[in-house]
């Protein structure tokens, strides 16, 4: 836990000083449950552990530090779901929660879908992987870091 002002408790300091690392472009995958973290990260990406927590809350935390992407047509992605899960009318209503905190972070940008193993290599060159506690079935987020203007540094 961390212990200073303004800043989420639910910020390990890992993640802090991964998030502090990234620049402008730099993507971090916030993991589910059952996303292949260990795997993934032995192409490049920097692990961390947020075990036992929830992307949605974690999400809601790292947007109060970390600016999107306003250069991009769409600065987060998710994994779409595979057609036979589509076909079974299978929903993903943690997607909408995710929406709302991206609009409420500033992006009102629609999520880009990428199929599976898109997005799997896409997660093999992004900064960092989250491992999360998420039980959501597809959901695994990505999210592009932007720029902070220079009259918004403290």
């Amino acid at each position: 836990m961390v212990v200073l002002k303004g800043i989420p408790s639910i910020l390990s300091p890992g993640l802090l000083y991964t998030l502090a690392k990234m620049g402008h472009g730099d993507e971090l995958v916030l993991a589910d449950a059952n996303f292949p973290v260990c795997s993934t990260c032995q192409c490049g990406p920097t692990e961390v552990r947020a075990d036992g927590l929830r992307i949605p809350e974690l999400l809601e935390a790292i947007l109060k530090l970390f600016p999107l992407d306003t250069y991009v047509p769409r600065p987060a992605a998710v994994m779409d779901m595979v057609e036979d899960d589509k076909l079974r009318g299978l929903k993903v209503p943690v997607w909408e929660v995710y929406k709302e905190l991206l609009n409420q972070g500033g992006s009102d940008k629609p999520l880009e879908k990428l199929e599976r193993f898109a997005f799997y290599e896409r997660a093999k060159k992004a900064f960092a992987v989250v491992a999360t506690g998420e039980t959501s079935l597809y959901g695994n987020l990505i999210i592009k870091k932007g720029v902070i203007a220079a009259e918004d540094l403290c």
